[in-house]
C-alpha cells in the first residue's frame, strides 16, 4: 500500500524508515529537552520531582519548632508567633504533630498543644497561645506539608559561569582541542593520499594494521603511553605535564578513525582527475595539495567534527596527561571540581553540560552541511 506526502509516493519500507529515524530523532530529543528544564528548575524542586513535573505544584515535607523562650505576653497570654515559609509563593498543605500524621489537620484548624492552642495558616504564619506561661523546657515540633508553585531560575548558570578560573579553563580548552583536531587530520590526510594513491610494498597491511588500532581500548594503553612519553621525555629533557604531551595522546588515539575515513574517501576521488594531473608533470605532493585537499573538505570536516567532540568533552586524557594548576586545568576537569568532592553541588550538572556543549554545537552548525556528505562518503567508498 503507498501513501502520498506532499506530492511524494511513500512505500511501507520508506514509511518504517520515516517512522524508525522520528523515533530515533524522539529519544534522542527527550533526554535533551529533561536535562535543558532541569537546568533551569530551582534547587529545591530538582530534589523532590523530576522535570517532567516542572509545570506544576509540588509538594515537600518540613518542620518547624516551637520554642518559649519565643514566647510574650499579650493582653494577660502568652503567645508565640512566628513563620515557618520564607517565600510568599508557598502554601501549607496540611500539618500534624508527627511525621505520620501529616494529612491531619488543614490549614486554620486549631489544635491542642498541651493545653495550648494552636494555629497555622495556609501563607506559614502560626500562632500557639496558652493562658499560663510557657514551661522553660517547652518544645513542641511541628511536621507540615508545602506545595511548592514551578519556579525557573538562572541561578544554575550564574552559579557556574562566575564561579572562579571557568574562564581560563574554557581558554585551556581550547588550547588543547585546537591542535589535537587539526594536528591528526593534517597527519591523517597525507597517511589517506599514500594508502589510496601511492604504490608500496605492505601497503594493504599497514593500512590493515592502522584500522585495527580502531579497537584498541583508550583506557588499557593510557597509562604505557604516558610511561613512555616521560621516558622519552627525560631522555630530551621534555618536562611531563604539557600541552604537548596531550596533544600527542589525541593524536595517536584519532590517527586510525582520521586514516580510515580519509583513505576511503580519497580513494573513491575520479582516477581521471588524478592520473591528468601527473601526466602534466604534478608530483604527489602537488596532486594531494592542489587536488586532493580541495576535494576532500566534506571528509574533513567530518572528521574534524568527529574529533573536536571528543576531545573538548575528554576528562581522562586530560586527568594524565595534564595537571591541576590554574593554566592546565580544561573545562569538564573545573566542572568536575565545582560540585565538591562528595557532589554537594550536583544540581550544576544540568547547567554545566549546557555551558560545556555551547562550543561543540556551534563547530557541529558551522560544518553540519559536510557532515553527512562527508560521512557516508568516507565509510562506503574504497579505493
Amino acid at each position: 500500500m503507498n501513501r502520498y506526502v506532499f506530492g511524494t509516493k511513500l512505500t511501507v519500507g520508506k514509511l518504517l524508515v520515516h517512522a524508525t529515524l522520528a523515533l530515533l530523532v524522539f529519544l534522542w530529543t527527550v533526554p535533551t529537552l529533561g536535562l535543558f528544564v532541569s537546568s533551569l528548575r530551582d534547587k529545591d524542586q530538582l530534589i523532590i520531582s523530576g522535570w517532567w513535573n516542572a509545570l506544576v505544584s509540588s509538594e515537600q515535607t518540613a518542620a518547624g519548632r516551637l520554642l518559649a523562650r519565643d514566647a510574650e505576653e499579650l493582653d494577660g497570654r502568652f503567645v508565640i508567633r512566628g513563620d515557618l515559609i520564607d517565600d510568599d509563593r508557598r502554601r501549607i498543605v496540611s500539618y500534624g504533630t508527627t511525621q505520620t500524621n501529616l494529612a491531619a489537620h488543614a490549614p486554620g484548624d486549631e489544635i491542642d498543644l498541651e493545653g495550648t492552642r494552636f494555629t497555622l495558616e495556609e501563607d506559614g504564619t502560626f500562632q500557639a497561645v496558652s493562658d499560663t506561661p510557657f514551661p522553660d523546657d517547652f518544645r513542641e515540633r511541628i511536621f507540615y506539608v508545602e506545595a511548592i508553585p514551578p519556579t525557573f531560575t538562572l541561578e544554575n548558570y550564574r552559579e557556574v559561569l562566575t564561579s572562579e578560573g571557568i574562564g581560563r579553563a574554557f581558554i585551556n580548552t581550547f588550547t588543547v582541542t585546537i591542535p589535537a583536531t587539526v594536528i591528526p587530520i593534517l597527519i591523517a590526510a597525507f597517511a589517506a593520499y599514500a594508502f589510496a594513491w601511492m604504490k608500496f610494498p605492505g601497503r594493504q597491511l599497514l593500512f590493515a594494521v592502522v584500522v585495527g588500532l580502531l579497537v584498541v581500548p583508550l583506557q588499557m594503553s593510557l597509562i604505557p603511553l604516558l610511561r613512555m612519553y616521560n621516558d622519552i621525555g627525560a631522555a630530551f629533557g621534555v618536562p611531563s605535564k604539557t600541552y604537548l604531551g596531550i596533544w600527542l595522546a589525541h593524536t595517536g588515539f584519532g590517527l586510525p578513525l582520521a586514516v580510515y575515513l580519509l583513505r576511503n574517501y580519497i580513494g573513491g576521488l575520479p582516477r581521471d582527475i588524478i592520473e591528468s594531473a601527473q601526466l602534466d608533470g604534478a608530483s604527489h605532493f602537488d596532486v594531494f595539495l592542489r587536488l586532493v585537499m580541495p576535494l576532500s573538505v566534506p571528509a574533513l570536516a567530518s572528521f574534524a567534527i568527529f574529533q573536536f567532540l571528543w576531545v573538548w568533552n575528554d576528562l581522562l586524557v586530560a586527568l594524565v596527561f595534564l595537571g591541576k594548576g590554574e593554566d592546565q586545568i580544561v573545562l569538564t576537569s573545573k566542572l568536575r571540581e565545582l560540585l565538591g568532592s562528595r557532589g554537594d553541588n550536583w544540581e550544576i550538572l544540568t547547567s554545566s553540560a549546557f555551558v560545556s556543549i555551547l562550543v561543540p554545537l556551534m563547530v557541529f552548525f558551522a560544518l553540519q552541511r559536510y557532515f553527512v556528505r562527508g560521512l557516508l562518503a568516507g565509510s562506503v567508498k574504497g579505493g
